[in-house]
């Protein structure tokens, strides 16, 4: 079973393992030259996807900094106790959703 879903300019397509192999060539074509992805299911569950080359290195890129940013947050905040610093992000949650719903009801 092949199903394909739009996403802006690029499509999805899911399919199972077997049928994956079966058409492996297209499938690598669709995802090279029209950068669509597919989606890859083995006994009714995701077990891979296969992307275009470009977006795979934006996302590892993107997964550095975000490491990063993870340390330094870490490393920054190292120092503060583990429920002082609990209170403080549910404090600045509660905050940014009490401003994103002002924000809405404006809109």
């Amino acid at each position: 079973m092949i199903i394909m879903v739009n996403e802006g300019d690029a499509m999805i397509t899911e399919t199972n393992a077997v049928n994956f192999r079966q058409n492996l060539g297209e499938m690598l074509n669709q995802v090279q030259y029209r950068h669509d992805s597919v989606m890859i299911n083995k006994d009714g569950k995701l077990v891979a996807v296969l992307i275009d080359a470009r977006l795979f290195e934006r996302i590892r890129r993107m997964q550095g900094r975000f490491d990063a940013l993870c340390q330094r947050i870490e490393a920054g905040f190292s120092q503060v106790p583990e429920s002082t610093g609990i209170e403080e992000i549910e404090a600045a949650v509660a905050q940014e959703r009490r401003e994103s719903s002002i924000s809405a009801e404006d809109h």
